[in-house]
């Protein structure tokens, strides 16, 4: 599953979009200093997220939208077509 799938599974299991998400984390006080621990552990409990999704929204909280271009393009089962992710909703995404 590449990344971008991971974000928009969120959206699809939540209803809120990952840039949502994101500032729902900043209201609780994640940022980019944030350990990863706590985030899932909310995530879990108020989303009922598991691991794998929720260190995907883990790493546009606390690195922001780029990944490593070392999976764009590729043909693994993680490869993304754009080194950035899209956070405003699967339905508005450019890059289907």
């Amino acid at each position: 599953m590449s990344f971008q799938a991971y974000l928009d599974n969120i959206e699809s299991k939540t209803g809120l979009t990952p840039r949502q998400l994101i500032e729902k984390a900043h209201e609780r006080g994640f940022d980019e200093n944030s350990k990863a621990t706590p985030i899932v552990e909310w995530l879990a409990a108020d989303y009922g997220l598991g691991r794998g999704h929720a260190m995907a929204l883990v790493h546009v909280i606390t690195k922001g939208p780029q990944i490593s271009d070392k999976h764009v393009g590729t043909d693994t089962t993680h490869s993304d077509p754009s080194n950035t992710l899209w956070l405003d909703g699967k339905a508005t995404n450019p890059n289907p």
